[in-house]
């Protein structure tokens, strides 16, 4: 693994994004105790976008503007970050930062999906067998259900961690795409964070929604938002070189370090038994496909 680590850049920028994404999902839970999820998944994607624009007299390039990769990356906008940060703002509500991020780990299950079927992408027996071990991960949690609850909520708030990992992974493909005709990780995440951007903010006033400057979830909001911006600038430059089969597993091993910050850290969540083996699994499987190419 060091050796795999130190010679390849797509593995490290995509372990930067998980660690990136694991520290917000705790600073998300902690902005949560004082604030809405829609407050905070629109101030995430708010500070995402004024990062991006702030850093627009040194990367960009006007000429992009103009190609068919503004469609592209403008499409990803529409669906991520907005829907996937709001389904992952609630997932992590309703199953706390450490379940939520381990059914978020599917990324991987769409990302061997599309990598398959849209790239071309080449799939070994290893990497079968990780996609499994994440697979049987998610199944040992989701078997505790009693009727339609499942440890205390609603069976149905699976599918916010695990919309939001679709979502992802589309977004990942499209980036993709996109490539093909701008190759920068930077624009790619300029567009899209913009589109969400506007779509955030106009959906969040029109439910009437205001925001309360001096709720101490805004600074909490305001932290992870600055760091989601770094992460997905991360796993964007991942995408420019790496394989989608290769780069979003590494990128999930996000649960892992959730849990180690769970435990060691913010000490904010109860850790079961079914959550560490759901943790174990997922962190085998992401390994195993990390490095079965």
């Amino acid at each position: 693994m060091p050796a795999l680590f130190a010679d390849n850049q797509p593995i490290l920028l995509a372990l930067t994004a998980a660690t990136l994404f694991a520290i917000s999902v705790q600073f998300t839970n902690l902005g949560l105790k004082h604030g809405a999820p829609m407050a905070g998944s629109t101030i995430h994607i708010t500070v995402t976008a004024i990062i991006y624009w702030a850093m627009a007299p040194f990367y960009l390039d006007p000429a992009w503007f103009l190609t068919s990769a503004t469609l592209i990356f403008a499409f990803v906008g529409l669906f991520r970050p907005f829907i996937s940060a709001n389904l992952s703002i609630n997932a992590v509500r309703m199953l706390g930062p450490t379940l939520s991020s381990a059914l978020a780990s599917t990324s991987p299950l769409w990302g061997a999906f599309f990598g398959l079927v849209f790239l071309s992408e080449l799939i070994t027996v290893p990497m079968a067998i990780g996609i499994g071990f994440i697979a049987g991960g998610l199944l040992s949690q989701t078997l505790k259900k009693h009727d339609k609850v499942v440890s205390g909520w609603p069976l149905w708030a699976l599918l916010l961690p695990l919309g939001a990992a679709f979502f992802r992974a589309l977004g990942h493909l499209m980036v993709k795409l996109g490539y093909e005709d701008v190759s920068s990780p930077y624009y790619a995440a300029l567009v899209s964070a913009t589109v969400s951007c506007v779509l955030a903010v106009t959906f969040f006033k029109a439910r009437g929604h205001r925001f309360n400057p001096r709720s101490p979830g805004m600074g909490w909001f305001l932290l992870a938002g600055i760091l989601n911006a770094i992460a997905a600038l991360s796993i964007n430059a991942a995408l420019q070189e790496g394989q989608i089969i290769e780069v979003i597993p590494i990128a999930s091993i996000t649960p892992v370090i959730a849990l180690l910050l769970t435990i060691f850290v913010f000490r904010r969540e109860q850790i079961t038994l079914s959550k560490v083996i759901t943790v174990v699994l997922v962190f085998t499987g992401v390994v195993l496909v990390a490095t079965g190419g």
